[in-house]
């Protein structure tokens, strides 16, 4: 009787193989060890992820932190470049001064370093950009300010990483670091310019009297005299007037369509351009200006809103309204007789469009009442005072009094029954001679000295076009004696104002 094998066996070629019929391991149970490999790679994939998450965190917190450090020093620095080397010496000084209140690490006290900051006369990165040495012997160039953090220690800008070198052995830290610019974005000068009457930044008119009464003249303007800034031109008989391309900096190719009265109209309003200058190349400009355009937008100077451009936000009115206009009815009541122009008297003698107060001697027949209003906002200066090349004093020039009037003004104008006010007829905050915005709000937001225009004064003659280069010689100061209207702009010459006077906001730049 032949006895079966076990069904687990089988034989082959007389060996005996012994074949499992079934896992002796449960299902559940090999499920299990699989998920606790790929949890366990999982794991270290989430640790190592984790753990440059934290690297980057740091990296990225330092970045920030050195970031705020380089703006906060840049524009420090950058609001004492004044076109001076003194004010490059400033900065230097400011930077200093805000490094040393400035924390990195959160609480470690950064280590400053003069050599980290440079200068240049544009903000663009890759502009030139020189040390304060080299930036003090230009500084009338020099209004942007760089700082560079990785200039300072090295511990500033190291970080220290933690998984990185796990992956990469060659970096077990990082060095970060941040470049900030900072500078002037805005001059506040108008975007109207005219003509220097003349070239001489100062010169002295003797005026016939006993004593003599000589007095300074700059850029061919008269301190005290009010003009028609419409009605001007030193090199013929028709008017030279320009509008300025606000967004063209000096040497810039300009735009024409930037010269048009819908394009300058908000720079009217708020008495700036968005250059940062005037000086250091060719400015644009076009002629004529646009007055009969924008002569409503002048006037919100005086709490007049009717052109639709101007906001009291960004344009708000002076304190003064006080309209010192001409004739028996007006606001020059300190003169006798009353003005019966608002500007002093055109002429045309020499082929230039001046006025009766420009030439050396008035024409006959002039009378007082043909210089418009006379000192509203300043008085004439005395040429001893006056130093070439330097700018004026603190407290002003010497000046001549009231009584001179009949030496400096041939036609015999003199102060009026209630005398010439002191201070001058703008000053005082309440009288004959002060009103005030009409609405509180606008009263809230008033500006002292809003109706100073800051106009540049041009070399001429300028060729004509839409947009041309022209170079400021100065930047003149006039004072609005009355609203503007269609045929002009009607200012008192009240001196020039050095163009570092006039910087307006620091910003920083991308």
């Amino acid at each position: 009787m032949v006895t079966p094998m076990p069904p687990c066996h089988i034989t082959r070629r007389g060996q005996r193989i012994r074949m499992h019929q079934a896992s002796s391991i449960p299902a559940g149970r090999r499920q299990s060890g699989a998920f606790a490999a790929m949890f366990a790679i999982l794991l270290v994939v989430m640790l190592a992820f984790s753990g440059l998450a934290i690297d980057a965190a740091v990296i990225y917190n330092r970045k920030a932190e050195l970031q705020g450090i380089a703006g906060s020093i840049a524009l420090a620095a950058a609001r004492e470049l004044d076109g001076t080397a003194a004010g490059v010496d400033a900065a230097l000084l400011q930077a200093s001064e805000e490094a040393r209140r400035l924390k990195y690490r959160h609480k470690l006290r950064l280590p400053w370093d003069s050599g980290a900051i440079t200068f240049s006369n544009s903000p663009a990165a890759g502009a030139e950009w020189v040390s304060a040495d080299a930036a003090r012997a230009s500084a009338a160039r020099r209004f942007y300010a760089k700082v560079d953090t990785s200039a300072l220690a090295d511990e500033v800008g190291s970080v220290r990483a933690y998984i990185l070198p796990l992956f990469w052995s060659m970096m077990p830290s990082a060095s970060i670091g941040h470049t900030a610019i900072a500078g002037r974005s805005t001059i506040h000068v108008m975007p109207l310019a005219i003509c220097a009457m003349s070239a001489a930044a100062g010169a002295s008119r003797s005026n016939p009297g006993s004593p003599a009464a000589v007095e300074l003249v700059e850029y061919g303007f008269r301190r005290g005299v009010t003009y028609n800034l419409m009605r001007l031109n030193p090199d013929g008989i028709e008017p030279a007037n320009f509008a300025l391309d606000p967004l063209a900096p000096p040497g810039g190719i300009g735009s024409a369509s930037n010269t048009s009265a819908s394009a300058i109209a908000p720079f009217v309003c708020a008495g700036r351009l968005w250059i940062p200058r005037l000086t250091g190349g060719a400015i644009r400009v076009g002629s004529p200006f646009p007055i009969a355009s924008l002569y409503r937008e002048l006037n919100s100077r005086f709490d007049q809103y009717d052109s639709g451009a101007c906001s009291p936000n960004g344009a708000p009115p002076d304190f003064n309204i006080k309209a010192y206009t001409h004739g028996a009815d007006g606001g020059a009541a300190w003169m006798n007789p009353r003005p019966t122009r608002q500007s002093a008297l055109e002429s045309v003698a020499g082929g230039r469009l001046q006025t009766i107060a420009d030439l050396p001697a008035p024409p006959t027949g002039t009378t007082g009442d043909m210089y418009g209003p006379l000192w509203a906002y300043s008085r004439a200066v005395k040429f001893s005072s006056y130093t070439p090349g330097a700018n004026e004093p603190r407290n002003g020039y010497a000046k001549f009094a009231p009584a001179d009037w009949t030496t400096l003004y041939p036609g015999a104008p003199a102060a009026g029954s209630t005398s010439y006010p002191s201070p001058q007829p703008y000053q005082p905050a309440s009288g004959a001679y002060y009103a005030r915005p009409a609405d509180d709000l606008h009263l809230a937001l008033a500006v002292i000295e809003r109706r100073v225009l800051h106009v540049p004064l041009l070399a001429c003659p300028v060729p004509s076009g839409p947009n041309v280069g022209a170079t400021a010689l100065a930047i003149g100061k006039f004072f609005m004696t009355a609203p503007a209207d269609e045929a002009g702009v009607y200012a008192e010459f009240s001196g020039i104002v050095p163009e570092n006077q006039l910087l307006g906001e620091v910003v920083l730049y991308p």
